[in-house]
């Protein structure tokens, strides 16, 4: 069960600006990954579930959690159908992610009161997941979009809240193009998260790239 309300989750999103995605096979490593990004402030953290016993993984990733950081606000990413949304849930997810938008997943959550985020891409796919009651939109993949399609959406749609993922070659000024567009939050994966350093076990390197981003977000946001 979720240890975080619907509101509590959407809040925090909308506080923090960074969302962490990141997968792995072996649980200690997503434990110690998680933290790492919590150490530095970034207490909202995707797990995406891919490959076989994916779901194992997060369990522990939440029962060990449980113990040592309460304030940690997990999800569950790459989310297709209400099945799946509905594992997670029994295993503690707090939001599920989805690479696109499904209609019986939106109904789960709703039941349920978890944040639902769906990857969108167009403005027809947006409008009708927040007709569904999504708060904040997935834009999927970022890098196709880009911020001027951010712009465009919010121009006739001010009330759309829209998070990109997928963003390659991240920097500063990227972070400050996408929310001088209006975006309210970014999910980030390999960018937050190098490759390198979690095949190193470097988990303070993974705590001094979180916290430089989030640096980027809250400068952006001034």
């Amino acid at each position: 069960m979720s240890r975080h309300s619907r509101l509590e989750v959407l809040n925090r999103v909308l506080e923090i600006g960074l969302v962490p995605v990141f997968h792995h096979n072996d649980a200690s490593t997503v434990c110690a990954v998680a933290l790492a990004c919590a150490a530095a402030g970034v207490t909202v953290f995707e797990f995406t579930n891919r490959g076989d016993h994916a779901i194992d993984a997060f369990a522990e990733l939440h029962r060990r959690s449980g113990s040592s950081r309460r304030d940690l606000v997990l999800g569950a990413g790459s989310v297709g159908d209400a099945a799946t949304a509905a594992l997670y849930a029994a295993h503690g997810a707090s939001f599920i992610v989805g690479p696109s938008f499904n209609a019986e997943v939106a109904r789960f959550c709703n039941r349920r009161k978890l944040p639902y985020f769906p990857g969108c891409l167009t403005p027809t796919e947006i409008s009708v997941a927040e007709e569904y009651g999504v708060e904040i939109v997935k834009l999927f993949p970022a890098v196709t979009a880009g911020p001027e399609f951010v712009r465009a959406v919010l121009g006739p749609s001010p009330w759309t809240r829209i998070m990109p993922t997928g963003m390659v070659g991240l920097d500063q000024a990227q972070v400050a193009r996408w929310f001088d567009a209006g975006i309210c939050a970014m999910g980030v994966g390999r960018e937050l998260i190098p490759r390198d350093a979690v095949q190193s076990a470097d988990y303070e390197a993974i705590t001094t790239r979180a916290a430089e981003v989030l640096g980027w977000v809250r400068a952006s946001r001034k």
